[in-house]
């Protein structure tokens, strides 16, 4: 058996832990070959993760009769789960290994959805839900950090770069074509082809392990000499917008799972069917894509409160005009302009949080929890005004708005001391 090596062999992020790191600590060189398997991993867990987790809301819709009401209440539910299990996640990474995380989020996600397929009530249905979340907080800030760990700022721009438009693209296409799968396939089809993907991403991760080990047993990831390069801001304001960040990006959540949750009833409204509606109520996912490209190769918006402050304004208009405008082309047009401010805002999170601390893991389990936060109050927001004023058909939507509008109060307020 190999002895346990500091990095990449048993627990990635142990050089985090070291006596040297960071600031004293020689910068690790990443394995490539590994990285692009932990990337194709990450694009297989968005399929699977976004094919199971957005149509869930029809699957409910279509086999129990959910209305919107009761799917922003599952969809509050699923964003409780999951701002939890991530903060807890990110720490049992850091601290037990990154492959053990790996490992054991795939295998509970995939158990989880083959009791959900054998499931035939509503309460069966969301307990599959819930321990499906579980399962998948142990991956999104294992993956964070292991496409991060070891790179300089330069390079971290880089991954991350890769890292968004891998997920957000996979993410689309598994909304895009959806529709039509379950069409074709069945609703059943929402388990089985996740299962699959699942099973395929364990063993990666398998194979994945043992090439870590052989790689840092032939000293391939071995310290080169050269000192860390650290951040080049100044540590106050990098922390500054990492907070303004972490704020910013669960209020993106909020619209996002509210939108997702209510999308079923949009679809009926505009009298789509479930595959035009997987066509027709994806865009604003290929709208983040193109945002991720030009925000991977524009830097320009680096530490640019204006830039971010944009983004959320953007985001609360065409919040509103998804929900309330009954034109199919003004849906359309008002996702483009959606995603792309989804685009930067969740590209902030990630890039300062991985930016900003050596304990990469835990700031994506931070990263991951503030997403969860985000889903949570969103669609609770929407499920207790349509609860208690439902005379009022946007009721939901008025009320999301207004806590959009709140967070837009603390980003100022963060960025006033930030001035001060």
């Amino acid at each position: 058996m190999l002895p346990r090596q500091p990095l990449h062999a048993s627990r990635p992020g142990a050089l985090a832990n070291s006596p040297r790191s960071p600031r004293n600590a020689r910068r690790v060189t990443p394995d490539r070959r590994l990285k692009t398997g932990y990337f194709v991993l990450e694009g297989l867990n968005s399929f699977a993760t976004t094919l199971y987790l957005y149509y869930l809301y029809f699957f409910m819709q279509s086999r129990f009769g959910f209305d919107n009401r009761e799917n922003l209440a599952l969809a509050a539910l699923n964003g409780l789960c999951y701002m939890l299990g991530s903060w807890w996640g990110g720490r049992f990474a850091q601290r037990h290994g990154y492959f053990l995380s790996l490992k054991l989020g795939f295998g509970i996600m995939a158990a989880s959805l083959a009791l959900g397929a054998n499931l035939h009530t509503a309460t069966g249905q969301i307990v599959a839900m819930v321990v499906m979340v579980a399962g998948m907080c142990l991956t999104w800030p294992t993956l964070e950090a292991l496409v991060s760990e070891g790179e300089s700022p330069a390079g971290l721009q880089r991954m991350i770069g890769i890292y968004n438009i891998g997920w957000a693209g996979t993410a689309a296409l598994a909304y895009f074509t959806g529709g039509a799968l379950l069409e074709r396939f069945g609703l059943n089809s929402m388990f089985y082809v996740p299962i699959c993907i699942l099973l395929l991403q364990l063993a990666l991760t398998l194979w994945l392990e043992t090439q870590a080990r052989v790689g840092a047993a032939a000293g391939v990831i071995a310290d080169i000499g050269g000192p860390v390069e650290l951040n080049p801001r100044p540590i106050a304001r990098a922390r500054a917008f990492l907070r303004m960040a972490w704020l910013a990006n669960p209020f993106a959540y909020i619209a996002i799972n509210t939108l997702v949750a209510v999308m079923p009833g949009i679809a009926r409204r505009l009298e789509l069917s479930t595959t035009a509606a997987g066509f027709c109520c994806s865009l604003w996912c290929f709208a983040r894509l193109g945002a991720f490209f030009g925000l991977w190769f524009w830097t320009g918006w680096h530490y640019k409160f204006r830039w971010l402050l944009a983004a959320f304004l953007t985001l609360i208009a065409t919040f509103v005009v998804i929900l309330t405008v009954p034109q199919l082309v003004v849906l359309l047009a008002a996702q483009l302009i959606f995603g792309g401010a989804l685009g930067l805002i969740y590209y902030s999170s990630l890039f300062y949080s991985m930016g900003v601390g050596e304990t990469k893991s835990e700031h994506g389990g931070i990263h991951e929890a503030a997403i969860g936060l985000g889903n949570l109050a969103g669609p609770a927001v929407g499920a207790a005004s349509l609860h208690f004023l439902p005379q009022y058909a946007n009721s939901g939507a008025v009320a999301v708005s207004l806590l959009l509008v709140g967070g837009l109060g603390g980003l100022l307020a963060i960025w006033r001391t930030t001035k001060a």
